[in-house]
């Protein structure tokens, strides 16, 4: 992929602002669908080890395990509603859609809670695990960077890491000290889902003391796609380009401040997530969800001794949300908790180097109205975890291990007899191994294994009711043990100037899998076992351990055909002088088993492969790519259907340009992306409407979105 220029940190930044001219930003990325950045994109940041969190938790510029990571104009260009559709392109990562409002990262076929998601680092509580129409409550307007991380570094943020991580990156809590008074504004709209989007952050501070402020809204319309849809949506029409009930509106802010001292700092922050949307597969459902999150970071340096740094970390979650039924309200989801980390970086031991840490998070779980399908709960975890990594004269190895202890206790629910109760303990232990090798200065050859192993879920051991989402009756299995896999992966990465090229394949050998396999029973809505032909009724799934297996490829590159070290030398009167001409690749294939009985599984996204062309010449740049999805018709026989083959085309441009106020000048960034060119009709193999509510929420049809982001 095509190496930009990193962002300034932000201390380069604030310093060149008062009085003089900002220095100058990223320089504009393509609206590729996927892009993927190289370990030391963000080059200048990675000094930074109290910022870089999951990218490398020693803040080295080069990581073993595959990395991407979003930034600058890069997250600009790529911000959808949902964090899901955001990554979704990224070599080896996709999403989970339950229509524009809801989606959930799937990395390397796995999804739900084998994909931890953060916030800087720190846990975050939802419920977006449970079930497919539960949104994500993140915001990439309000975000700085977005990290995906898997491998031995993956480990310190436990079991649930088994897939990756993906780290959501803000500066809600200033992490250096500041210098006078700056921020950025972003406004945009777009076409297909009629968007109006806007959102404004504020900084300020000196050597001792730091604030900060943000807020953002987003408002839009029914997604339009390229088919006529039935609706019956009250005051909706009952034909129409638009997927029924895919309206939302979400809004929030965050405040921040941080105390500087002369060994590291302490702050705190205290946000806000507010999202009012609609669920696609039923035309009179919406969903109303509120998460207020609590949060405080420290970190002490030492001179001396066998410690370098400590780094502190807690937050406090209180999460809600209300599904609505014509207006009326009906079941309400609760997810509140709490999560404290300590990391300390000892000194380093001749060549080595590695952070060891406590871990311990608390959460309570309530479902409560008709539909609830899993009872009361709560989830305790304790966990000890290091990361180690040892410099050679070839490259580096890295080691990561985490031990937990982690308790599930079901306490049933109030006027529902069906669920059981009880309290069960789990331990897991999960270590990973992995090696840089440095052939030439061009080549490197990384490989990584790892031993996971996760204790199951709540709704996993507990669940007995109708998921409407799902269209199935889940029922819990309190006898699962432990999920246990083994994974590894082989990857080569070559770089010359901007020439760039990497491939990892991988494979995951689960012993103990826990998925839903259905039981070929059938459940009325009062849960009892009914014949087939029976009205309303639904199939059972249960929960249950079985053998898998995931393997796949996923590579990226850029060839640079004009400029700079390109191909072929510029035209200075065609293109004009310091164009250049990139040419960014990429692609990726997961194929997934279940061994048990040979048959695939559910949900996984077909062979993938997408190009860019991008041209950049002095404050213009603007990119036209493709990416193409073949058929996926490796579904297991449950309802799933296959999925046809479709290409999307995508274009971007931008205009960078200042603005002059008195004696400071502020960055400014216009720019478009007009999303599926030619109006294509595509079904997302990774939705689970395509079991439940297919045809009905295909992929957006084609939208021209435009906007503004002011620098200052």
């Amino acid at each position: 992929m095509k190496s930009h220029p990193s962002i300034p940190s932000r201390r380069s930044r604030r310093a060149a602002l008062h009085p003089l001219a900002c220095a100058v930003l990223v320089l504009l990325a393509s609206g590729a669908r996927a892009q993927t950045a190289s370990a030391d994109a963000d080059a200048p940041r990675a000094r930074l080890s109290e910022i870089t969190v999951t990218g490398n938790p020693l803040g080295a510029d080069t990581v073993v395990a595959p990395a991407a990571q979003l930034s600058g104009d890069d997250l600009t260009l790529r911000t959808e509603s949902t964090l899901g559709q955001t990554l979704d392109g990224l070599p080896g990562v996709s999403s989970t859609y339950f229509g524009p409002n809801a989606s959930r990262p799937i990395i390397r076929g796995l999804d739900g809670d084998r994909i931890r998601v953060l916030q800087n680092s720190g846990a975050t509580l939802d419920a977006s695990a449970l079930s497919f129409d539960h949104a994500v409550p993140a915001e990439a307007l309000t975000t700085e960077r977005i990290e995906v991380l898997r491998g031995p570094a993956a480990l310190l943020y436990g079991g649930s890491a088994v897939g990756g991580v993906v780290n959501v990156i803000d500066n809600r809590i200033p992490r250096e000290p500041l210098n006078g008074v700056d921020g950025k504004a972003e406004a945009s709209a777009a076409t297909g889902n009629r968007e109006r989007a806007g959102a404004a952050m504020v900084e300020g501070g000196n050597d001792r003391f730091a604030l900060h402020a943000d807020v953002f809204d987003r408002n839009t319309d029914d997604v339009r796609v390229p088919i006529d849809l039935a609706c019956s949506k009250p005051g909706s029409p009952g034909l129409a380009q638009r997927i029924c009930n895919s309206a939302s509106h979400t809004r929030g802010g965050a405040v921040g401040g941080t105390a500087f001292f002369d060994r590291g700092y302490l702050g705190v922050s205290a946000s806000t997530y507010r999202s009012d949307y609609g669920t696609v597969a039923e035309d009179d459902v919406t969903i109303g969800m509120r998460s207020n999150r609590y949060a405080l970071d420290g970190l002490w340096r030492f001179d001396t001794g066998p410690l370098q740094s400590v780094r502190v970390q807690a937050s406090h979650t209180d999460y809600r949300h209300t599904e609505y039924e014509g207006g009326a309200p009906g079941t309400t989801f609760r997810n509140g908790g709490n999560d404290l980390r300590i990391e300390a970086k000892h000194a380093p031991i001749g060549k080595l180097q590695g952070v060891v840490g406590v871990q311990t998070e608390v959460s309570r779980f309530s479902a409560e109205g008709e539909e609830a399908f899993a009872p009361r709960s709560r989830s305790g975890s304790t966990a000890l975890f290091v990361h180690e990594e040892l410099g050679t004269d070839w490259g580096k190895l890295t080691f990561g291990a985490r031990a937990e202890r982690d308790t599930v206790e079901s306490f049933g629910s109030p006027g529902i007899d069906r669920f059981a109760t009880g309290k069960h303990d789990f331990n897991p232990h999960s270590a990973a191994v992995g090696a840089l090798v440095n052939l030439t200065p061009a080549w490197q050859l990384t490989s990584n294994l790892s031993i996971t192993q996760r204790a199951p879920k709540d709704y996993e051991l507990f669940a007995n009711g109708p998921h409407v989402a799902t269209g199935a009756w889940e029922t819990g299995n309190p006898n699962l043990g432990l999920e246990k896999s083994t994974s590894l992966d082989v990857g080569a990465a070559w770089k010359s100037g901007p020439h760039r090229f990497a491939a990892t394949a991988f494979v995951s050998q689960f012993s103990h899998y826990i998925g839903l396999a259905p039981t070929g029973l059938l459940r009325s809505e009062e849960g009892d076992v009914v014949p087939a032909g029976t009205d309303g009724a639904l199939p059972e799934y249960l929960y249950q351990g079985l053998r898998a297996r995931f393997y796949g490829l996923e590579a990226s590159g850029n060839v640079r055909l004009v400029g700079e070290s390109g191909l072929v030398a510029p035209s200075a009167r065609a293109l004009g002088d310091g164009s250049t001409v990139d040419l960014q690749l990429r692609g990726d294939i997961v194929r997934a088993t279940n061994r048990d009985t040979g048959e695939p599984l559910p949900r996984i996204a077909p062979l993938r492969l997408g190009s860019t062309l991008l041209w950049a010449s002095g404050p213009w740049r603007a990119g036209l790519g493709f990416d193409y999805l073949a058929a996926q018709n490796r579904v297991p026989a449950d309802g799933t259907r296959a999925t046809g083959a479709y290409t999307l085309w995508n274009a971007s441009l931008g205009y960078r340009t200042q603005w002059q106020f008195g004696a400071n000048r502020s960055n400014v960034l216009w720019y478009a992306r007009l999303d599926n060119i030619t109006d294509k009709l595509a079904y997302s193999a990774t939705s689970i409407l395509t079991t439940t509510a297919f045809p009905k929420a295909p992929l957006p049809g084609r939208s021209l979105k435009v906007g503004v982001k002011v620098e200052f």
